[in-house]
């Protein structure tokens, strides 16, 4: 254990060591870390190709990066794509892929279940009552097709936005105007536990203003369950900081939900003009890496995810892009060149995640009764002793 470490992030444990109904006295055993309590997330959609076997050339080597350091992978359930004609989901795409990402001991997080801005297009025209209908049956159908692979959902995605959403037509806002963005949700999430009562339910949005914060209030105050709240942190325009970071996290900590470091972006070339409000309005052809940017990308990686790591209700961070292939408006976002080469910002996550916040594998003996005590970051852990394994959590 490093001084780095908060201790919020530190537990201590007593294991009892069985081999079926004979307990391990005086033994000498091995524990190794195998995976954090908190998310180390990333995208996998640069990998849903790979995972279904008929990857491009260098795949192989962006999925060897990806488990080197990340262990929660978000999969990509936007309507419009995983649903281009009604009735023919891409439900065996994702699902092989989610079980390549837990096959290596990766979680998985479905995204989104419900959203404005990719909704289908067979979807408009039709009555409020009729698109009501179809997007519980979407939701039904994804949490119980996905069921034990995917169990984390983002419910509705950019809730507070969705009922007044201007900038192109789509079926769902006129059902989010209807109830409200509380009521979307209310709505949604009783579809999703119809199918599953164990699934996990998460709030995501860019807004993370006041707004945002009242619209949490007014969904628990219907009685919905939130599991999570999602807090977007796209930083095309800069690194906004410590304090802001920190500041977002203790408004929404108020709620005593986990907080959810979602969309994390810090780019390593040019910054997006400050002027600009949408991003989305912002194009450029030609937007490189530059190794200025990139030493800046790594510092900036290092001070964000130390000081959400310290905080006590941040529950995960997750990054939106392994590589700059693909990245969202072209950006040079990722921690992987397009030539498959890490930045040193993908050095300095490994450092931290693998490195500075990873248990140190350890040889320890059980006591005359065979039970150890282990202390170590928060996590799944393995335990050896000869032919004899076992996991346990440290909580």
């Amino acid at each position: 254990m490093t001084a780095t470490i908060p201790a919020h992030r530190i537990a201590t444990s007593v294991v009892e060591v069985r081999a079926g109904d004979r307990l391990l006295a005086d033994t000498e055993v091995q524990i190794e870390q195998t995976r954090h309590a908190f998310g180390f997330g990333n995208i996998g959609f640069e990998l849903l190709d790979h995972a279904n076997g008929h990857g491009a050339p260098g795949d192989g080597d962006l999925a060897r990066l990806f488990l080197d350091v990340f262990d929660l992978a978000i999969l990509p359930f936007y309507w419009a794509d995983f649903e281009p004609t009604d009735g023919r989901p891409r439900t065996r795409r994702l699902k092989r892929a989610a079980q390549w990402f837990a096959a290596h001991g990766v979680r998985v997080k479905g995204h989104p279940l419900v959203w404005h801005t990719l909704a289908p297009d067979w979807l408009m025209g039709r009555p409020l009552a009729e698109v009501a209908d179809r997007v519980a049956a979407r939701v039904r159908r994804e949490v119980a097709d996905f069921a034990g692979l995917v169990d984390t959902w983002d419910i509705v995605n950019e809730a507070v936005i969705a009922p007044v959403f201007d900038n192109g037509d789509n079926a769902i806002t006129p059902l989010a105007a209807s109830r409200g963005g509380d009521g979307l949700i209310e709505f949604a999430a009783a579809a999703a536990r119809s199918a599953s009562p164990a699934v996990r339910l998460h709030l995501n949005d860019f807004d993370l203003s006041e707004r945002y914060e009242a619209l949490v209030e007014a969904v628990l105050a219907r009685g919905v369950a939130v599991d999570g709240i999602g807090l977007q942190t796209h930083m095309h325009q800069g690194y906004r900081g410590e304090d802001r970071a920190l500041e977002a996290a203790d408004r929404f900590a108020r709620f005593g939900i986990p907080l959810h470091f979602t969309e994390t972006t810090l780019l390593s070339g040019d910054l997006m003009p400050p002027e600009i409000v949408d991003l989305n309005d912002y194009v450029r052809e030609d937007w490189p890496s530059t190794p200025e940017g990139e030493a800046r990308q790594a510092s900036e990686l290092e001070r964000h995810y130390r000081s959400l790591f310290g905080h006590p209700a941040v529950a995960s961070i997750t990054y939106w892009g392994l590589a700059d292939r693909g990245a969202w408006l072209g950006a040079p976002a990722g921690l992987v060149r397009p030539d498959g080469t890490p930045k040193p910002g993908y050095s300095t996550l490994r450092e931290l995640i693998r490195g500075d916040w990873w248990t140190p594998p350890a040889t320890l003996r059980t006591d005359a009764a065979g039970r150890v005590t282990v202390s170590g970051l928060k996590g799944r852990y393995r335990l050896a002793a000869g032919d004899h394994e076992q996991e346990f959590d440290l909580v």
